[in-house]
């Protein structure tokens, strides 16, 4: 008898200590600062993720009823356990992760794009076509990304297969070093490290995203429904404001680069390089672009029943954005 009650006496302060810490967790998550709702949004710093950067320096308290926290990552991984996880609002993530989390039954919802194209197949300068590829090395971010099918549309419009190339995943900021170093012979990944080996002379541009798969969705800025639901008023307030960094970073002035070099390391000239390739005008994600993308997941296999347009995608913040 003894012993059954110290197992419960045990047992019950366990529990204790996991409510305690949950409910922490949960008070730091959603915390306010001068009565604003402090809203938490990871990143990798990349230029996909211009838009954020522009945003919060743009915010600095000015927003009616939110504070801005953007929370860097240093991996897909990470980033998306935070997010499944609830101990951050949103992100800006590869939209093939979101719907990979979604199907296992994350509640998650794409509200925007992060960018319009801005992403190019890097190789060495001894590469002259992608059948010269064959039996090399090339490197994506992860499977999960636009990259990957990318790379897959590339293989598959001259008449080649995932096995005819030796595919590596790399963290990005690894990528121009090994094409460099010649560990790998090319690559596709987030801007601006296709930039940095174009702009440094050690790899050259095979191909532009739309030259392979044109309105490719790649970075999304991606919400937790249970957000969208419960804070619907500053939800919207986020994303119109979202919209509108967006459109000032379309500018690519000196503003821009003063923005973003204050969340990621990048040297100007990259950066302008970069800045040439990519959008951020009309984020709205449209869906036969959409429903492209999940024609190719299904076709390389990376999902057997990646969720709907309907399921994914909540266009009603953006829709409402003047």
């Amino acid at each position: 008898m003894k012993k059954k009650l110290r197992k419960f006496m045990i047992s019950l302060f366990v529990m204790t200590i996991v409510f305690s810490l949950t409910a922490c967790n949960s008070n730091n998550a959603h915390s306010e600062i001068n009565g604003k709702r402090t809203i938490k949004i990871g990143y990798l710093p990349i230029t996909h993720a211009i838009p954020l950067y522009i945003e919060k320096e743009l915010e600095k308290g000015q927003s009616q009823h939110f504070n801005l926290e953007l929370v860097k990552f240093g991996s897909w991984p990470e980033l998306m356990d935070a997010l499944n996880t609830g101990r951050i609002d949103g992100a800006s993530v590869l939209v093939e992760l979101a719907m990979k989390a979604k199907e296992q039954g994350v509640d998650l919802k794409a509200v925007a794009l992060g960018h319009r194209d801005g992403n190019v197949v890097v190789t060495s300068h001894n590469i002259h076509s992608v059948k010269d590829l064959k039996g090399k090395n090339f490197a994506i971010p992860h499977k999960f990304s636009t990259h990957n099918l990318l790379l897959y549309q590339m293989l598959k419009q001259e008449g080649f297969q995932y096995k005819d190339v030796n595919i590596v995943e790399l963290p990005p900021a690894e990528m121009p070093a090994a094409l460099s170093e010649g560990r790998i012979s090319g690559y596709a990944v987030a801007e601006p490290f296709g930039a940095l080996s174009v702009a440094m002379n050690k790899g050259k541009v095979l191909f532009q995203s739309e030259d392979l798969w044109k309105h490719s969705v790649c970075c999304a800025l991606v919400l937790r429904s249970d957000f969208i639901r419960n804070e619907r008023k500053i939800a919207q307030e986020f994303v119109s404001e979202y919209v509108k960094a967006g459109k000032k970073a379309e500018l690519k002035d000196e503003y821009t680069y003063e923005s973003s070099s204050k969340y990621m390391k990048v040297n100007k000239d990259v950066l302008n390089l970069s800045l040439k390739w990519i959008s951020f005008n009309d984020l709205k994600i449209d869906k036969s672009a959409y429903e492209q993308l999940r024609q190719y997941m299904i076709e390389t296999g990376l999902s057997k029943n990646p969720p709907s347009y309907e399921e994914f995608v909540d266009n009603s913040l953006i829709d409402k954005v003047k």
